[in-house]
């Protein structure tokens, strides 16, 4: 396959992801959208590495998995918390930071 194809999917799963960002009342989805923004980015490393035939870019791949199973673990804690306190998941409604 050519790399335009595997560009094309990255620039669409990230079109989506950032859509679901700023879209999403739900914080559930907005992490879920996050991650599909980090799995567009771990396509464009592996795909730009495997092109220049070159580790590197599956290694930052780890990487980027790595922090993003750290993303997922806190960010969920951080929602149970919300919802234990507010009731609410939606992000409009919790206001945390407001005096």
């Amino acid at each position: 396959m050519h790399l335009n194809a595997f560009l094309l999917l990255g620039a669409v799963l990230f079109c989506i992801g950032v859509y679901g960002v700023l879209a999403r009342n739900n914080g559930v989805m907005v992490l879920m959208s996050i991650e599909l923004i980090l799995n567009a980015v771990n396509i464009n490393l592996v795909a730009f590495g495997a092109m220049n035939d070159d580790l590197s870019g599956q290694v930052f791949a780890l990487f980027v998995i790595a922090v993003a199973a750290a993303e997922v673990g806190i960010g969920l804690a951080i929602v149970i918390l919300i919802y234990r306190n507010r009731e609410t998941i939606n992000v409009d409604e919790v206001n945390l930071l407001k005096w």
